[in-house]
Formats: C-alpha cells, structure tokens, sequence
C-alpha cells in the first residue's frame, strides 16, 4: 500500500513537473513573440488620436494651461510616444489647426465641381468656410490665439501661416479662375477675398468670440453663406 502511495505520489509530481515546464515554455514563447511583434497601430492612426486630445485640452484650457501628459492620458498613449510624433507643444498646436483646415479643403473637393455654376459653387464655397469658421470649437480656437498670442508668439505664428494662409489662399485662387474665365468682373482678388470672407464670417463671429451669443447653427450659416454669395456674385458678375 505504502509503496502504491509513494508511486502515486511520484507520478502526480511528474505531472505537476510537466504541467509548471509547459506553462513556462509558453509564457517564454509569448514574451519572445511579443518582442518581435509589429506595432498594434500605425503611427498616423496615434498621431490622430494625439491631435484629437491636444484639441480638447487646448479648447478646454488654453495653450498655456495645457499638460502634455494630459493629452497623452487622454489619447491613450505615453508621453514618450507623444513627444516621437510631436516633439513640442508648439508644434502639436499647429497639427491640430492643420487637421481643422484638412477637413475643410476636403469639404470643398466633395462640394465644388465645375458643374456648378458661379453662383452655387460660391454659395458651396461660403458655405464650407461658415461652417470651419463659425463653429464653436474654431471660435473657442481664436479666443485661445487672440488671448495668447502676445505671452506665445508661436501660437499666432502657427495659426496664422496654418489656418490664415491656406484658406485665403483656396478662396483667392478660386476668384482668380473666374476673373480668367471672364465669370466674374475683379480688380483686387487679395481685397475681394477679404471682403468676401468678412461678409461671411466677421459680425458672427466676433460677436460670439466676446459671450454675446452662442456659435451659430448650421441653418443659419447656410442661410448665411446664400446671401452672401447672392451679393457678391450680383455686384462681380461679368
């Protein structure tokens, strides 16, 4: 009896022995795999969650409030993964300003077309700029760069050659091909241009910028963008 016990109990330990050797090869297989494994996400798709964190913490706190490690926990990601994409706090206020901008030269690509007439592709052009321009995130973005500007010359530096410059210059570069095709009758395209973005965007905007009302909604910047456009194009037009 004594003897079948001590068996037992050998073959038991054997097993255990067996069973502590399996999991310890596979616990050693997956710590190798995972060494070599490819990354789970691509860096675009963490540099966009990044971009999508500084924007709330920066609307949310300013540009000299926001922590860095802040946007981090709020992505998901460290603050070393951070600073590989983005190096400095500059820089990732101006990713934010080009996503926003991204997003609107997009708008006009799916809207305008040279099928549209003069007058509809104006009215789709305003309609995109309202919409990037009046909404509540951009103006909380242009009370941050007005507020700041002075203490944080690189804010200003980064929103005016990031959002500014591109803009007028897809809305120049438009006016300049219907002054060529003789649809519309321009001396100045940089004043036109100006004038043009002003009537859409300047009274709401400000207003809104100093607490006198609420962002405007998407009917009232489409009832908006068709007057405008009904203006400019009758007193443009060849």
């Amino acid at each position: 009896m004594f003897s079948k016990i001590v068996s037992t109990l050998m073959l038991s330990t054997g097993i255990w022995k067996t069973i502590m050797r399996q999991i310890h090869e596979q616990i050693h297989e997956t710590v190798r795999r995972s060494r070599g494994r490819p990354q789970a996400r691509p860096d675009e798709e963490t540099l966009r969650l990044i971009v999508d964190a500084a924007d709330r913490e920066f609307q949310s706190n300013g540009y000299a409030g926001t922590n860095i490690k802040a946007v981090a926990d709020r992505a998901g990601v460290s603050t070393k993964t951070l600073y590989k994409l983005v190096p400095t706090k500059a820089e990732l206020f101006e990713a934010t300003i080009r996503h926003r901008i991204g997003r609107f030269l997009l708008d006009l690509d799916d809207d305008v077309s040279d099928e549209l007439d003069t007058r509809e592709a104006l009215e789709h052009i305003l309609l995109a700029f309202g919409l990037l321009t009046l909404s509540a995130e951009t103006i909380a973005i242009n009370r941050l760069v007005i507020s700041e500007c002075e203490r944080f010359p690189e804010v200003a530096a980064a929103f005016y050659q990031s959002a500014i410059v591109p803009v007028n210059g897809v809305i120049e570069n438009w006016l300049t091909k219907q002054k060529d095709k003789g649809a519309l009758r321009i001396d100045d395209i940089h004043i036109a241009s100006g004038m043009l973005r002003g009537m859409m965007a300047m009274e709401p905007q400000r207003t809104a910028m100093m607490g006198q009302r609420s962002a405007p909604q998407r009917d009232e910047i489409v009832l908006r963008a068709r007057q405008c456009a009904e203006v400019f194009y009758n007193g443009c037009k060849a």
